[in-house]
């Protein structure tokens, strides 16, 4: 009946689809801001998620004594009261009877009344609580985490705001006929023949609640999942290979394009230098061998081993030559290294 009630509520209130009613009246003091549930699909047929309670909070999951210092604000929510007709041909009408077990013979329907009165809502301060959580860790050797990181349909959430009752609450059920006058017991003794159940529980009960899920690393390092597209879960060590595998190949990648382009720019400069000399024989004849112009010599011959050129060999492709000419400097190098065609030309043309 409890339960009902709290579906009925959270299906009247809302709330975009993000509250979860209660599912029981015993395990009400565990769905408190900050505690932590276990949330699990039932199975393919039956698209909602089942939550369960745990009797642990966010800061025993942690690494370390220090307290989560995030704030819990409070605020009235509204005045609820409901009375509604229920068939008993339906899942709801099936649910209640079953739980109650409430005298149906000649009934159609069930009437249920619900009184929370004013119920008020606590939610935690999400901005402060993520600002701390970057620094902490997840303890893998707790129980819980233990239990959880071995079921693969198992996501660990943190409620982040609860709903609760102001006073004393009341739940009542009434059998009969539809369209005949509601009419409500609360006690036993003025129902001889078990038509009408009531319950009633005490203040401050949560009678629902919302859950952020934690997505939890390897290196105990955990997200809260703000958003309804993230998920949560537990990192596996096959998709951390995977990811890892993912960014060395697109480092790789990246590198290789690098080297390509330098080679393509290198190369595009060589042909515009090299087509330039080919393409004016008159004007660039051998100036090496007319009189007054620097001399091509072998620099082996002076004990100077063979190099890059000082044209063509600056690129990724190291082309060396072991000639040169000591006429000219670079760098306070007394000599340069030049390929004997066509570099040495082209030097001594550029340098003109």
């Amino acid at each position: 009946m409890f339960a009902a009630a709290t579906k009925s509520f959270v299906k009247q209130v809302g709330d975009g689809g993000r509250l979860v009613p209660v599912p029981s009246l015993s395990e009400a003091d565990r769905y408190q801001p900050l505690s932590l549930v276990v949330k699990k699909k039932r199975c393919f047929l039956f698209p909602r998620y089942k939550f369960t309670s745990t009797p642990f909070t966010l800061k025993d999951i942690l690494l370390g004594d220090r307290e989560i210092s995030a704030g819990i604000s409070s605020y009235q929510l509204l005045n609820y009261e409901d009375e509604s007709d229920v068939s008993l041909y339906g899942r709801r009408g099936n649910h209640i009877v079953n739980d109650v077990g409430i005298n149906i013979t000649g009934s159609d329907s069930i009437a249920v009344k619900a009184s929370f009165g004013v119920v008020t809502k606590h939610e935690v301060e999400v901005s402060t609580l993520l600002n701390e959580i970057t620094t902490r860790k997840i303890n893998f050797d707790h129980s819980l985490i233990r239990q959880s990181r071995s079921s693969r349909k198992a996501v660990l959430c943190v409620v982040m705001e609860s709903i609760r009752t102001t006073r004393q609450c009341s739940l009542s059920v009434h059998a009969g006929i539809r369209g005949e006058a509601m009419r409500f017991h609360f006690m036993d003794e003025q129902n001889p023949k078990g038509r009408d159940k009531a319950i009633v529980f005490p203040a401050h009960t949560t009678i629902a609640f919302s859950v952020f899920e934690l997505f939890i690393y390897l290196d105990g390092a955990f997200d809260l999942c703000v958003t309804s597209v993230s998920k949560g879960g537990f990192e596996r060590e096959e998709t951390a290979t995977f990811a890892l595998l993912y960014r060395l190949r697109n480092i790789l990648f990246e590198r290789n394009r690098r080297v390509m382009d330098a080679i393509s720019r290198s190369q595009l400069y060589l042909d515009d230098l090299f087509s330039d000399y080919y393409d004016k024989p008159l004007s660039m004849s051998d100036i090496s061998l007319k009189e007054g112009t620097h001399i091509r010599v072998n620099l082996l011959n002076h004990n100077i081993p063979k190099g890059p050129c000082i044209l063509c060999g600056m690129g990724n492709f190291k082309r060396e030559t072991v000639y040169g000419c000591f006429q000219c400097s670079v760098d306070g190098q007394k000599y340069v290294r030049l390929h004997a065609v066509p570099c040495f030309d082209i030097w001594h043309k550029r340098m003109k």
